[in-house]
C-alpha cells in the first residue's frame, strides 16, 4: 500500500526467522484503529456520531418526517404499501395470463371443498370457510410480496382456533338441541373465531408498527416443521368421529388426542356403516388422485382435481339415494348466498381470546413468511417480511368483519398454485372468482353434500405434512441439536396441544442458541508457516508460535450468560489463576515448556456483540493483564463491541494504540515489543 508510511520488503520465502514478513512482499507498519480512521475515515465525524444523545439523533430523524409527507414521498410510501403498483406495471401479458388464470382457477376449485372442510375444522359452519377463503385472498392479493403465495382456510390456524371456540363456547352437556337453539350456538361460535381473527390481526398490525417481521426467525425451520407435522395428527385423530359417523364431543387441552382416541374406541360398535362405506370410498379416491398429482406433476398439464370429483359424485350419490334421511347421514345442508353483513366482532372478548390470538398470529406468520421466502429464492425475488405483517394483518382484521376466521398461506394451495403455472399475485383473483360463483350462484349444489367427505378431505390434505418426518434421517445426519429440536417440539405437540407445543418448541430451541454460546471454546493461534495467516493451533498443518506472545480468538458472543466462561478461559491460557501463581498452558507437546506470556492478542473479530457484563469483563481483563506485567491488544472488533467496550471505560485501562485493525497488525506490533525485550525464537508444531 502506497500511501502508508515505512514500506518495507522483507526477508525471502521460507525465513521462519522473521515472522512479520513471511511472504516476501512490501509489507506496511501495523495499522491501529485510530491510524486507520486517518487514512481511511472520517474520525471526527465518526466520533461526533458516537457521543449524540439518543435523544437528539431521535429529534434529528423527527425533523426528516415533513420530507416524507411530500408529494414524491407519499408516492415512495405508496409503493412500499401497495406492491401492484410495483409489479403491475412490468407484468408480462403474453407469458403469464394464461398461467396465472389457470393456477387461480386450479387453486380456487380446491378452495371451495377445503374452506369447507377446515370451518367444520374450526367448529363453524361450512359457508364460512367459502368467506375465509375469498376475503383473505383478495386482500393478500393487494398488499402481499409473495408472488406464488396462495392464503385462504390453513388446517393448523383452524386446529387452534377450533380448540379456542369449543372452550369459549362449549357445548350443553345434553347434547340434544333444537334447530334454534343450534343456530344460536353457531352463531356464537362464529362470533367467537371472528373475535380471534380480529385479535390476531390487531397483533401483526402492532408487529408492523414496530417492525418486528425480523420475529419470524425465532420459529426455525425445524420448530415449524414438526409443529406442522404434529397438528395434522391432530387433525387425523380429530376427523375420526366425523369418518365413523360418531356424534362425539370435541376434546380439547392437554392430551386431547389421547382422549379422542379412547372415546373413539369406546364408542366404535356405535359407528354409522353408511358414512363409513362413503368415508372409505373418498379415501380410496383422494389418496391415489394426490399420489398421481406428485408423481406426475411434470407432465400433468394442471394437477387432477380429485376433491372437487369427489364432492360431486358425493353430493350426487346422497341425492339419489337420499341417504340423509335413510341412513340418517349427516350433510352439509343449505349454503347462504352471497355475504354477511359485516359488523364489528364482540370487543368484550378480546381480553379473553388474547391469549389464543398471540400463537394463532405468530403461526399464520410464521408459515407464511417461511413460504414467501422459498419461493422467492427459488424464482429470484425478495419479499419484505414487515410488509407480510401488513398484509396478512390487515387480511384477518378486515376479514373478521365480514364473519371469518384466521387465516394464513397454506402449504397445499401453495404448491398447487406453483405446479399450475402461476407465476404472481393475479392468480389470486381468479381463485376468488372460482369462489364467489359458489357463493352467490353454486351454493345449492352442494346442500347433500356429506360431512363425512369433508373429514376426508382434511386427512388427504395432511398428506405433505406427514411426509415431512422423512426428512428427519438427513436432519439427523447434519444436526443433531436441530433433530433434538424436532422431536421435543413435535412430542410437545402431539401430547399437549398445538399451542403449548409451539411454546415448547421455541423455548427448546432458544435454549439451545444459549447452551450453544456456553460451549464455545477459545481458541489459541499460530502463523501458518510462510504466510500471514493465523490459524487454530491444534490444526494438522506446521504452524509458528512465538514464546512470550499468546494470540487467542474468542468466537461468540460476550454477554452476562458467557462472561464466566470467557474470564476461566482467559485465565487458564495467561496464567491469572488466584494469586497470578498459575502457569499458563500451552496447547503444544505435553513436553513443551512454557514460558510466562508478556504480550496477548485478543482477536474480537468473532465476538458479535457484548453487554454491559461483557463490556466490563474485558475492562476487568486489562487491569488484571496489566497488574500481571502483560501487554494486552485488541484486534478487529466491530464498531458496536468497540463503542460498547469505550463506554465501559476500556480506554482508561488500554491506550487508543493498543487497539489494531486486524490480528496480523496486531501480531507484528507484538513481535516489534518483544524483539526490544529479548531473543525472537519460533516454536514449530506439527
Amino acid at each position: 500500500m502506497s500511501g502508508l508510511p515505512d514500506a518495507r520488503t522483507c526477508p525471502g520465502l521460507g525465513e521462519a526467522s522473521d515472522l512479520k514478513f513471511p511472504l516476501g512482499a512490501k509489507f506496511r507498519e501495523p495499522l491501529t484503529e485510530a491510524r486507520f480512521q486517518q487514512l481511511f475515515g472520517d474520525a471526527e465525524q465518526e466520533s461526533e456520531l458516537l457521543s449524540e444523545p439518543r435523544w437528539s439523533r431521535l429529534c434529528r430523524q423527527w425533523r426528516r418526517l415533513p420530507g416524507a409527507c411530500s408529494g414524491p414521498g407519499a408516492w415512495r410510501l405508496l409503493l412500499a404499501r401497495l406492491p401492484p403498483l410495483r409489479w403491475l406495471p412490468h407484468y408480462r401479458w403474453r407469458a403469464w395470463l394464461l398461467g396465472d388464470a389457470v393456477a387461480g382457477v386450479t387453486v380456487g376449485i380446491v378452495h371451495v371443498p377445503q374452506g369447507m372442510a377446515f370451518a367444520l375444522l374450526t367448529s363453524v359452519p361450512p359457508v364460512f370457510g367459502l368467506y375465509t377463503s375469498f376475503f383473505p385472498v383478495l386482500i393478500y392479493t393487494l398488499l402481499g410480496t409473495g408472488r406464488h403465495l396462495s392464503t385462504g382456510t390453513f388446517a393448523v390456524l383452524s386446529l387452534m382456533t377450533g380448540s379456542a371456540v369449543e372452550r369459549l363456547v362449549p357445548e350443553p352437556l345434553g347434547g340434544n338441541l333444537s334447530g334454534i337453539e343450534r343456530e344460536q350456538l353457531d352463531a356464537q361460535r362464529v362470533g367467537a373465531a371472528a373475535a380471534l381473527a380480529f385479535g390476531s390481526g390487531a397483533l401483526m398490525l402492532g408487529m408492523f408498527a414496530l417492525q418486528l417481521g425480523v420475529l419470524s426467525t425465532f420459529l426455525s425451520e425445524p420448530v415449524v416443521k414438526a409443529l406442522t407435522s404434529g397438528a395434522a395428527l391432530h387433525v387425523l385423530v380429530s376427523q375420526l368421529p366425523s369418518l365413523l359417523g360418531l356424534p362425539l364431543p370435541r376434546q380439547i387441552g392437554c392430551f386431547a388426542l389421547f382422549k379422542t382416541l379412547a372415546a373413539v374406541l369406546t364408542a366404535l360398535p356405535r359407528s354409522s356403516p353408511a358414512e363409513l362405506t362413503i368415508s372409505a370410498l373418498s379415501l380410496a379416491l383422494l389418496v391415489p388422485v394426490k399420489e398421481l398429482n406428485v408423481r406426475f406433476r411434470d407432465k400433468l398439464p394442471t394437477p387432477i382435481p380429485g376433491e372437487i370429483v369427489m364432492v360431486l359424485l358425493a353430493s350426487v350419490l346422497c341425492f339419489t339415494s337420499s341417504l340423509d334421511t335413510r341412513y340418517n347421514v349427516q350433510i352439509v345442508g343449505l349454503l347462504p348466498g352471497g355475504f354477511p353483513q359485516p359488523h364489528l366482532p364482540n370487543l368484550a372478548e378480546l381480553p379473553r381470546i388474547l391469549v389464543d390470538s398471540l400463537p394463532i398470529a405468530l403461526v399464520a406468520f410464521a408459515v407464511s413468511a417461511s413460504l414467501a421466502s422459498i419461493y422467492a429464492d427459488k424464482y429470484s425475488y425478495t419479499i419484505d417480511s414487515n410488509q407480510e405483517l401488513l398484509a396478512h394483518g390487515v387480511s384477518n382484521l378486515i376479514s373478521s368483519l365480514f364473519s371469518c376466521f384466521p387465516n394464513s398461506a397454506t402449504l397445499a394451495t401453495t404448491s398447487l398454485l406453483v405446479d399450475a403455472g402461476g407465476n404472481t399475485q393475479l392468480a389470486g383473483l381468479f381463485s376468488c372468482i372460482v369462489v364467489l360463483s359458489v357463493l352467490l350462484w353454486l351454493g345449492p349444489f352442494f346442500y347433500y353434500l356429506p360431512k363425512a367427505v369433508l373429514a376426508c378431505i382434511n386427512i388427504s390434505s395432511m398428506r405433505q405434512m406427514f411426509f415431512q418426518m422423512q426428512e428427519l434421517p438427513q436432519l439427523w445426519r447434519i444436526s443433531r441439536t436441530d433433530f433434538a429440536v424436532w422431536m421435543v417440539t413435535w412430542v410437545a405437540v402431539v401430547i399437549l396441544s398445538v399451542d403449548l407445543g409451539l411454546a415448547v418448541g421455541v423455548v427448546f430451541s432458544m435454549m439451545t442458541v444459549i447452551c450453544r454460546t456456553q460451549r464455545v471454546q477459545c481458541l489459541a493461534l499460530g502463523l501458518a508457516e510462510g504466510t500471514e495467516l493465523y490459524r487454530p493451533l491444534r490444526e494438522s498443518h506446521k504452524l509458528l508460535k512465538v514464546p512470550g506472545l499468546c494470540i487467542l480468538s474468542y468466537p461468540a458472543p460476550l454477554y452476562f450468560g458467557t462472561r464466566g466462561q470467557f474470564r476461566r478461559t482467559l485465565e487458564w491460557h495467561l496464567g491469572l489463576g488466584e494469586g497470578g501463581k498459575e502457569a499458563p498452558k500451552t496447547d503444544g507437546p505435553p513436553d513443551a515448556v512454557a514460558e510466562p506470556v508478556r504480550v496477548v492478542v485478543l482477536d474480537c473479530s468473532g465476538l458479535t456483540f457484548a453487554d454491559v457484563a461483557g463490556a466490563r469483563e474485558v475492562v476487568q481483563l486489562a487491569s488484571r493483564c496489566h497488574d500481571a506485567g502483560i501487554h494486552l491488544l485488541l484486534a478487529q472488533c466491530n464498531a458496536s463491541v468497540l463503542g460498547t467496550l469505550t463506554q465501559a471505560g476500556l480506554l482508561n485501562r488500554v491506550t487508543p494504540e493498543q487497539l489494531f485493525v486486524s490480528v496480523q497488525d496486531a501480531a507484528a506490533h507484538a513481535l516489534e515489543r518483544l524483539e526490544t525485550t529479548g531473543p525472537k525464537t519460533c516454536t514449530v508444531w506439527v
